[in-house]
């Protein structure tokens, strides 16, 4: 398979970040240290401090500090750091008090990750932890079943046992589900999920203040569709300009989100080529093609879609930069920032509005296409896992359970200092500072975020409100359905290579669906997408047979 892992790398960076519900916000930066009774003597005592000594007392894995020092790389996803001298140095003066650890992270961005992770894994570079998930190049299952993540729960040394049970005692049942697969060490946890939006969301993203300053209301947008936006981008783009594109979209995201497809667990990492059908009205039910899986640029679906979405851009309303791949995340990133959209597109956390509104300084707002649900996908959707190269992987494995179980450090290397990147406010929730533009994270992809202080205009008990949203999540289906793609490796590295050429430029709206689709379609067929597709289809009723 590491063939087929090599011919996916030449997909470069498709479809944007091929976001599903891990991606969670492309400038989704936000943004914490478990605080023992010798630290706390040395700062102002604060609510998160509180709120860590408390876990650092029922904890239930403390190995007690190691005798030796050891470095620990961390190569993490979505990141905007320009300065991180003042948060490594309060993160590596805990570390090194708990675990004697020194941390080097490795900033990965929206547009570098995919392509900088998979070779340094495929180089066996000095690097500990990864970021993964179902949706980046360095895809979960398929990267676990080709041996380059250490199984945590292997009976012949269980890390999680020894070191994350803390992580196990926390996390929902659905997300150690989620990490159950069978890797190459056989069925078992091959990284750590992190507990964010258990469930998936996809939401228009909305700048509310261009929507009201040409005489729309966000109920113009809730009662319109995809297909019914044309009047308002018109008017929009009129008054704004031939430089301003007011569709702020991902192909991938924009095509799941008018379609109601959603990814296929385990398809190909760099572009997705298979698809499941929800139903948007209740996601437990089945959806227009019921549990089967399809070719989903086969379906009429996806060539309504692509019409429209080729009028839109021809009108101007799309930004060509969006159909270049080593360009669009960090293009879409910097005008979602800047408020440089009308509508966008955007995989949801429960509060992000709260917090996309105080970091670009406008009023944001998140309009739901589908309920919220849970897929395998979303289970899947933020993961760390350690690589089969570390020379310390018990070492990681105490960071990674400190790290998801500690308030103090997960606040410290998600939100920055306190003081200087935020403080705390009188309700205890966190009020950025501008030096937060020097240092964001993308926090759905840092673990826990339940640890985090709210932010301002959250409340006090706004990850309550978050943990019953998500618990009370239909769960689709196909829930823990996970594509093997082995048997049809070939297959899937010819079809990926069409993808590569055609998927983009289609989902943005570059080219002419009518001449291009069919050529596309064409070298799908050639290359073995019906074999794929079967043995997809033979998969799930097989699972669901056995389910």
């Amino acid at each position: 398979m590491k063939k087929v892992l090599a011919t996916l790398l030449t997909c470069g960076l498709l479809l944007g970040s091929l976001a599903g519900c891990g991606q969670a916000a492309s400038v989704e930066a936000s943004g914490k240290k478990a605080e023992t009774s010798t630290v706390t003597e040395t700062k102002t005592e604060t609510k998160t401090e509180t709120k860590t000594e408390t876990a650092a007392e029922t904890s239930t894995a403390d190995p007690g500090r190691p005798a030796d020092h050891v470095t620990l790389k961390m190569y993490l996803e979505g990141s905007n750091v320009t300065d991180d001298t003042a948060v490594l140095e309060k993160v590596n003066e805990y570390l090194d008090e708990k675990l004697n650890v020194t941390l080097e992270p490795i900033w990965g961005t929206w547009g570098d990750f995919d392509q900088g992770a998979v070779l340094s894994l495929q180089g066996a570079e000095d690097v500990d932890i990864y970021f993964t998930c179902s949706w980046t190049l360095n895809e979960y299952n398929q990267f676990a079943r080709d041996g380059y993540y250490v199984r945590l729960d292997d009976p012949n040394n269980n890390l999680m046992e020894k070191y994350g049970q803390d992580i196990l005692n926390l996390l929902p049942e659905v997300l150690i589900k989620g990490s159950t697969i069978e890797g190459a060490n056989g069925y078992g946890i091959y990284a750590v999920n992190g507990y964010k939006d258990i469930a998936c969301q996809l939401c228009w993203d909305v700048n509310v203040d261009l929507l009201k300053k040409y005489g729309y209301t966000i109920e113009d947008i809730e009662k319109a569709d995809y297909y019914s936006f044309g009047d308002i981008l018109a008017t929009v783009k009129a008054g704004e300009g031939d430089s301003f594109y007011p569709l702020l979209v991902e192909g991938a995201v924009l095509e799941r989100m008018v379609d109601n497809s959603i990814i296929v667990a385990g398809d190909s990492g760099s572009n997705n080529l298979l698809s499941y059908y929800i139903n948007p009205k209740k996601t437990s039910d089945q959806g227009a093609y019921g549990n089967k899986i399809l070719n989903k640029f086969a379906t009429d679906e996806f060539k309504k879609f692509c019409k429209q979405t080729r009028e839109y851009y021809l009108a101007g309303y799309i930004d060509p930069a969006m159909a270049n791949p080593e360009k669009a995340n960090d293009v879409r990133a910097n005008k979602q920032l800047t408020g440089q959209y009308l509508i966008g597109t955007q995989s949801y956390s429960l509060g992000y509005e709260i917090q996309a509104s105080t970091e670009r300084g406008f009023e944001v707002a998140m309009v739901p296409t589908t309920p919220a649900y849970v897929d395998t996908t979303s289970s899947q959707g933020a993961m760390m896992a350690i690589s089969t190269a570390s020379k310390n992987p018990e070492r990681a494995m105490m960071f990674l359970n400190l790290l998801n179980t500690d308030p103090y450090l997960f606040t410290l290397l998600d939100f920055g200092v306190e003081g200087i990147h935020y403080n705390l406010n009188d309700q205890g929730e966190a009020v950025f500072t501008d030096e937060r533009g020097n240092y964001q994270p993308w926090t759905n992809g840092m673990g826990n975020v339940t640890l985090l202080p709210p932010q301002a205009g959250q409340g006090a008990d706004f990850w309550d409100g978050f943990k019953a949203y998500y618990g009370a999540a239909d769960e689709i289906p196909i829930l823990g359905f996970t594509f093997n793609s082995e048997s049809v490796g070939n297959e899937l590295g010819a079809v990926a290579n069409a993808a590569a050429e055609y998927a983009l430029p289609l989902s943005i709206g570059a080219v002419d669906p009518d001449e291009v689709l069919p050529k596309f379609l064409e070298k799908l067929d050639a290359n073995g997408m019906q074999t794929i597709v079967d043995e997809a289809n033979r998969q799930l009723t097989e699972f669901l047979a056995n389910k």
